[in-house]
């Protein structure tokens, strides 16, 4: 596998792991909805379909929030595979998850797209093999309504249950083995949707590549806290 870290990126930039069809997201869950995902290759009834989910393109950016997969409520870490369509559709029908003076004319136009849109982009600083902020940004997409539903009910292509490639990669990391831990990695490209000139839009112009106190975009969700997807 190869380090999606090692070479220069621009500060907005979605990698991935994806075929020709699909893209890998990760979300991290308890096992009660975690083991039953990854069993049947659909989202269980306990996967509320009314509520705000977060998936994650970058591996390492779900090992930071999910803190190799041994944070309350995210002890699970899945590999989700859905289509490039269904992805492409999200990012086409998303606004940003902050306010963006450079983009929105003013609060109330972003308040607005806020309330017509199904997804939510939002760009944290990406991490190192030990979780340390990089200076460029990696995406987290927001499902609600329209999209969320659309994403368990048909974009889901496979689901697999990677909290052991965590943990292995996380021993290696506190082994200080860098070479190794970075062998583990999934490899991540860059990833250009259909219609990629709409992503221009969703970067946030005027956003540093670093800063915001802890590696977070402004308006960048703690309160991503009690969300669907961790």
């Amino acid at each position: 596998m190869a380090n999606p870290t090692n070479l220069p990126h621009p500060t907005h930039q979605i990698r991935a792991r994806q075929t020709p069809t699909t893209l890998t997201v990760y979300q991290a869950y308890p096992p009660s909805i975690a083991l039953p995902a990854a069993q049947s290759h659909r989202f269980p009834p306990a996967w509320k379909r009314d509520r705000m989910t977060w998936i994650k393109p970058s591996f390492l950016w779900m090992m930071y929030r999910s803190g190799w997969s041994r944070k309350e409520g995210q002890e699970r870490v899945l590999a989700i595979e859905i289509s490039r369509k269904g992805f492409d559709w999200a990012l086409a029908n998303a606004c940003l998850s902050a306010y963006q003076p450079d983009v929105h004319a003013d609060r109330d136009a972003w308040r607005a797209a806020l309330r017509g849109s199904p997804a939510r982009v939002q760009w944290d600083l990406e991490r190192d093999w030990r979780l340390q902020p990089l200076p460029y940004r990696a995406l987290q997409l927001g499902l609600s309504g329209e999209a969320a539903r659309r994403y368990a009910d048909e974009w889901l292509v496979s689901v697999v249950d990677v909290t052991g490639l965590a943990h292995a990669v996380h021993e290696r990391v506190r082994a200080g083995d860098e070479a190794g831990a970075r062998e583990l990695l999934p490899e991540e490209r860059v990833y250009v949707p259909e219609g990629g000139g709409r992503l221009g839009a969703l970067h946030g112009a005027g956003v540093p590549a670093a800063g915001h106190g802890p590696g977070q975009l402004a308006g960048d969700r703690r309160g991503l806290r009690g969300r669907g997807g961790r």
